[in-house]
Order: C-alpha cells, then sequence, then structure tokens
C-alpha cells in the first residue's frame, strides 16, 4: 500500500493545516459518512505523533502516514490525495494495489 500525495494538496496541507517539516499528518478511518470502499465510514485527517506506523510518505520533511489499526479500511487500495479545483477541499481516491 502507497499513499501519494499531488503538489497541490502538500501546498493545502501546508496553508490549511500549517504543517511544516518534521509534522506528522494522519489518515485514518473516521465513523460517519460514507466512502467509495465503506459505507458508514469516511477519511479522517490530523496531525498527531503515530503509534503504531505501517504506512508512511514524506514529502518536504513533512510524514503523511496510516497506522496499523486503520489498514482494514484500505481494503489494499492505495491512497491518492488531491484538491478538488472547484470547491479548495481535499479529494481521496483509491486504487488497488499492485
Amino acid at each position: 500500500m502507497n499513499i501519494n500525495i499531488s503538489e497541490k494538496a502538500v501546498h493545502w496541507f501546508k496553508d490549511e493545516m500549517e504543517a511544516s517539516s518534521g509534522d506528522y499528518v494522519k489518515f485514518f478511518a473516521r465513523y460517519g459518512g460514507s466512502s467509495p470502499l465503506h459505507d458508514g465510514f469516511s477519511m479522517g485527517i490530523t496531525k498527531e505523533t503515530p503509534d503504531e506506523l505501517a504506512v508512511e510518505t514524506v514529502i518536504d520533511g513533512i510524514h503523511y502516514y496510516i497506522e496499523e489499526r486503520d489498514l482494514w479500511f484500505f481494503d489494499g487500495h492505495d491512497l491518492h490525495v488531491d484538491t478538488d479545483v472547484n470547491h479548495g477541499e481535499l479529494a481521496f481516491h483509491y486504487e488497488k494495489a499492485s
């Protein structure tokens, strides 16, 4: 499993979450909402130091990660993070990992 962050999304994290080198941004399964992978769960994000780091991508010194306990949510898919140009928000896409 991989985490792919677009350049526009990296700028979003820096501007909106004030993420900077040395910070950790966690992607996690959040109860409520909906996603293409699971009804009743959606993607959550927060700045937090990891407990059980399972997958990590580092860009400009910012650590984007998923913990072991949230791997079930991705169901063998890679996470692609981009921005929705119409709304200025993050957009999450999932592709079956090869």
